[in-house]
């Protein structure tokens, strides 16, 4: 039986292992206070359960994110054949009193053990949002064997 668009048992698929472990950036997707769309890219960490991601204490987007916590995110690659997975979910925000133990991980992952950690040495002490999607919907493509719904229709 083959997993299905929706099914969270994609996020154990190999290629979804691979990509949730990438230094590719996420894309976030969310409502700004006044309902209109944005996308921005960030690090991110994969927990095995939620994608977690930090960002600085008074960046808008976490008062956004408050207001209207339903999301959607992407990592996909920007080679032919694309590899896409995509993800909705509910995120939550906790304001923390230092750096966000998973950004430091996802900044070692994307900039090497010694550049993450000289980074992340640089934001000590200084406060983080902290926020955590957990996944409701995935969907994998790969375009060889996993098309958008329209082609494979």
């Amino acid at each position: 039986m083959s997993v299905v668009a929706g099914d969270l048992d994609l996020l154990a698929d190999p290629l979804a292992v691979e990509l949730l472990g990438s230094r590719l950036p996420a894309r976030l997707a969310y409502l700004w206070t006044d309902e209109t769309p944005r996308v921005v890219p960030v690090w991110f960490h994969w927990t095995g359960s939620a994608l977690v991601i930090g960002s600085p204490a008074r960046a808008p987007k976490l008062d956004a994110l408050e207001r209207h916590p339903e999301v959607a995110v992407t990592i996909d690659s920007d080679a032919w054949p694309y590899r896409v997975l995509s993800v909705r979910g509910t995120a939550v925000v906790t304001r923390l009193d230092d750096v966000v133990p998973e950004y430091a991980a996802a900044a070692e992952r994307y900039l090497g053990p010694d550049a993450g950690q000289a980074w992340v040495a640089s934001l000590r002490g200084q406060p983080m949002g902290r926020v955590e999607i957990t996944p409701r919907w995935a969907n994998l493509l790969d375009f060889e064997h996993r098309f958008p719904s329209a082609l494979s229709a």
